[in-house]
């Protein structure tokens, strides 16, 4: 007779059960906040379980007692972070200034954390921790109010948009950072060359001819927003098109 198999583990921090800890004065809480601090000023590639038990004072092994691996630390890094996102309750406002709100704040933590949209594919089952349950609920429970016929394809399709946007926006500002530079002062150093590269080409050389002067007159960060918000409104007006007809419009 064949032995029976046993099914196999699922390699995430929310399929086991924690191990006893064996110094009380080292929590998984203070493991992760202190992993966020790291990922925040030194990024993905600084961060190890050796590097991060030396700023805590602690040996590795100790660490592992709490997280068995770094794939874990991250999961765990990634449903904290998703603790600080607000989403407006269904019912407290229209759909669309709802949506555009949980968006605004998604992208503002998403810039708090230049690690986050990155990883979000790559950080296992991190779907399955408690505060990531919690959004996926309450962004779930705005768009049933609203009355999409497909909310799961409606919430997909504008955290698209935020994530590819934060994304794109962190990975630009990491860069400035990188250069020691404002952000005014490192485009009007970069425009020369762009405005070079783009010689032969009508449609980008006008473009660049206009972004150095709106630079040289703005903020560029006002810009950042105003890119954001333009493109927000954009997925918002074609989800609007989803809704029923006779569904009362948006205020």
């Amino acid at each position: 007779m064949a032995a029976e198999m046993k099914p196999q583990s699922v390699p995430s921090v929310w399929t086991r059960r924690p191990r006893e800890a064996e110094q009380p004065a080292l929590s998984r809480d203070a493991i992760v906040r202190e992993a966020i601090v790291m990922l925040d000023a030194e990024g993905i590639e600084a961060l190890s379980m050796r590097k991060l038990a030396a700023r805590l004072n602690a040996g590795a092994t100790s660490l592992y007692r709490h997280v068995a691996t770094k794939d874990e630390l991250m999961e765990l890094a990634v449903d904290e972070v998703f603790g600080e996102l607000d989403v407006p309750s269904a019912g407290s406002a229209d759909w669309r200034t709802a949506a555009a709100g949980a968006a605004e704040a998604f992208r503002a933590t998403a810039l708090s954390h230049p690690w986050l949209s990155s990883v979000l594919g790559q950080a296992g089952l991190a779907y399955l921790g408690p505060n990531l349950m919690s959004y996926s609920s309450r962004l779930a429970a705005l768009f049933v109010e609203a009355g999409f016929p497909e909310p799961p394809r409606a919430i997909e399709t504008l955290l698209a948009y935020v994530i590819g946007m934060s994304t794109t926006e962190a990975a630009w500002l990491t860069t400035v950072a990188r250069s020691g530079e404002t952000e005014a002062g490192f485009i009007t150093r970069l425009m020369p060359a762009a405005q070079q590269a783009a010689e032969g080409h009508d449609v980008l050389t006008e473009s660049y001819a206009a972004a150095a002067t709106a630079v040289s007159k703005s903020d560029p960060a006002a810009m950042r927003d105003a890119k954001f918000a333009y493109g927000l409104e954009v997925v918002l007006d074609g989800l609007a098109l989803r809704l029923p007809a006779g569904t009362p419009p948006a205020e």
